[in-house]
């Protein structure tokens, strides 16, 4: 089997796209990666079509020896762009050997150590804040709206829901974003006591629905600089929170957060590869330590997970794309014996589904593993092709 060729193609998915690599080969079989560019990672498919004149000609089995050949390529600017779109490159590569064999990807790594894969709803109200109409559900306009979607989400049998901060002005609720650049107050990220009472509210409303003995997670992003982050750490302990999700990149900050936090701290979905999530190890600096399979590929993935074992913790995949993406992230959770939760959107735009040729199943809360080769899914390229992204 030789690869003859990759694609990339994009579609509209709402406020964000959906964007999946097709490598072609000799065999006539396909192999299917799904990646993303609307993570802070514009211009992803560009790099993963430079990067791909480098598979024309080679047998996709060898995937081990083909992504450290891209390592090589790349190693006077590692991680970034170049490692998004090596993952996308490995983690096709990896549906392709296993349509191969007849096998699943989680066959390839020596079989699940679990095939139904607990859960927790990311994203709790979020889009229905700013997106209800293209999610297809109704808006939520308070926090009695939130505590409403809480108990629904508590109804579906799920045993965990994340969300973020919600800010109530007084007449409309909307998603705080300082972080972002959607809020007064960037870029110097300084915490306010309107922050603090959006996040005690928020977390009261979510309780409220949520009941006492769900587990309720918040993240935080990338909103606040230390000593805020340590302020909404003290306002969310009454809530009993199973985890206080944190975005930052110096590692002996974060462990001085957690070293005074009320409840777990989970964070390192932006970091790629061993190199960047070591320090981090070392000092200790989260409970949780979170692993974008996507951005990192699973084969390192795995390795990633391996070396948090040694810290006796458990991971956690970010996962909020679509069904692929979804499939491959429980590929991780179904491997590793270091497991936590697996991240999930159900919300979505309303026409998800139609991208995919099949559609994951989530029974009370635990995610399915397909028992087909590779993935288990593929692409409706028709599909794909008849939404072009919007803009």
């Amino acid at each position: 089997m030789k690869i003859t060729g990759i694609e990339t193609l994009r579609a509209d998915a709402g406020w964000r796209m959906f964007s999946f690599l097709k490598v072609m080969t000799d065999s006539g079989t396909v192999g299917w990666s799904e990646f993303n560019e609307s993570f802070g990672s514009a211009g992803l498919a560009n790099v993963i079509d430079e990067l791909g004149a480098a598979l024309i000609g080679r047998d996709p089995r060898a995937s081990e020896q083909i992504v450290a050949h891209l390592h090589v390529l790349t190693r006077q600017s590692r991680g970034g762009l170049n490692q998004q779109a090596i993952a996308a490159i490995e983690n096709a590569l990896l549906d392709l050997r296993g349509k191969d064999l007849g096998v699943p990807v989680y066959a390839l790594f020596g079989g699940p150590v679990r095939t139904r894969i607990p859960t927790y709803w990311s994203h709790m109200s979020t889009y229905r804040i700013r997106n209800a109409a293209l999610v297809g559900a109704p808006p939520l306009r308070n926090y009695d709206d939130v505590a409403r979607h809480a108990e629904e989400i508590r109804k579906a049998g799920f045993k965990a829901m994340k969300t973020n901060i919600m800010a109530w002005d007084g007449a409309k609720l909307s998603s705080y974003g300082g972080g972002f650049g959607r809020n007064p107050g960037w870029p110097e990220l300084n915490w306010s006591p309107e922050a603090l009472r959006y996040t005690a509210d928020t977390l009261a409303a979510v309780r409220a629905g949520a009941g006492p003995d769900l587990g309720v997670m918040l993240d935080t992003n990338f909103h606040f600089k230390t000593e805020g982050f340590r302020r909404i750490a003290d306002t969310v302990a009454p809530y009993n929170l199973t985890w206080l999700e944190i975005d930052q990149h110096d590692a002996a900050s974060l462990a001085s957060i957690r070293a005074m936090a009320p409840c777990p701290i989970a964070s390192c979905e932006t970091l790629c590869g061993r190199r960047d999530f070591k320090p981090f190890f070392e000092a200790y600096a989260m409970d949780v330590p979170i692993i974008d399979v996507v951005w990192n590929g699973l084969g390192e993935s795995v390795k990633i997970a391996a070396m948090a074992e040694v810290y006796e913790m458990n991971v956690a995949p970010h996962n909020f794309y679509g069904h692929l993406c979804s499939v491959i992230s429980a590929n991780l959770c179904a491997i590793v014996p270091n497991f936590r939760v697996m991240e999930i959107d159900i919300d979505s735009v309303s026409w998800r589904d139609e991208f995919f040729t099949t559609i994951p199943v989530v029974e009370n809360g635990e995610f399915v593993m397909p028992t087909g080769p590779g993935w288990g899914i593929d692409i409706n390229e028709a599909a794909v092709r008849a939404r072009p992204p919007q803009g």
